[in-house]
């Protein structure tokens, strides 16, 4: 596996690529990698001939007060797994790779990215949508793939995709969990040994409620006793817990289409957010 930190060698590297034929599947991550990051690659595998991973802690994404500083970053590790999962390139730019000195530019998705963690995190999706464009631009690829936990996030990379005639496919993987339920994250290693124990209440009660909402019950008293039960858990503050149309995000307050429920909620300083389908 070639690690590659400048773009000039980047550049290089993928025109041999596509010279010998290659589809090129793009895996965008900030490291601290799991199994989740890990099916995101077993799926390019199976759908391109060369994966290209990229490791970058994107300093936009992160609001005043956020965890940028102590964000896991083990890139050795990171490296060792995805060499031996098969990964051909690991694109691990410096920042002055991504964001020249007099950088300006910003790209904004509008819409969808209002509500849900756009509301909780102030141009969180400004930042994430600027880095993604960045990494479509300088890796090209054929197919790039994201996982569906951040649901939200893959709608804005899909709008903003759309909308700026990006022309390649964007793949959405299945949220990969642990076998009590709770969806895997870099963050879980925040939680204490007593605070992983209670966080599957976030990812049962979202189950529970999504059955209730698909069976007919009142969405609004519903999700009202799922956060409840949130609250009397070991959650201290529950940012949101929401129906929204699974495609356009729209807020729904009664279920007549297929639909995503969607929740970010506190556990000591951790903040887990989960989605599930409701069908």
């Amino acid at each position: 596996m070639q690690i590659v930190r400048q773009l000039d060698p980047l550049r290089d590297a993928l025109a041999e690529f596509r010279k010998a034929g290659y589809k090129i599947g793009l895996v965008p991550t900030m490291g601290a990698l799991h199994a989740g990051h890990m099916r995101l690659v077993e799926v390019a595998k199976e759908q391109c001939d060369a994966v290209v991973a990229s490791i970058f802690v994107n300093p936009t994404q992160f609001g005043e007060g956020e965890d940028l500083d102590a964000y896991p970053r083990q890139e050795a590790a990171d490296a060792a797994l995805l060499e031996v999962a098969g990964v051909k390139l690991l694109w691990a730019p410096t920042a002055d790779q991504v964001y020249p000195q007099g950088y300006a530019t910003n790209v904004s998705v509008s819409g969808i990215s209002d509500g849900l963690c756009g509301a909780a995190r102030p141009g969180h999706f400004d930042g994430v949508a600027t880095v993604v464009a960045k990494l479509f631009n300088q890796v090209r690829p054929d197919a790039a793939f994201f996982g569906e936990k951040d649901y939200q996030q893959l709608a804005v990379i899909r709008r903003m995709a759309r909308d700026l005639d990006f022309t390649h496919a964007i793949v959405g993987v299945p949220t990969v969990r642990d076998a009590d339920g709770l969806a895997l994250s870099s963050r879980n290693a925040y939680l204490t040994a007593e605070e992983r124990s209670n966080a599957v209440a976030l990812p049962r009660a979202m189950q529970e409620a999504a059955t209730a909402i698909a069976a007919g019950k009142p969405v609004a008293a519903t999700l009202a006793d799922a956060k409840g039960r949130l609250l009397g858990s070991g959650f201290h503050k529950v940012d949101y817990l929401e129906l929204r149309d699974a495609d356009t995000l729209v807020l729904l307050d009664e279920f007549t289409r297929p639909a995503r429920l969607l929740a970010a909620a506190h556990i000591g300083r951790t903040r887990l957010i989960d989605n599930i389908p409701v069908s």
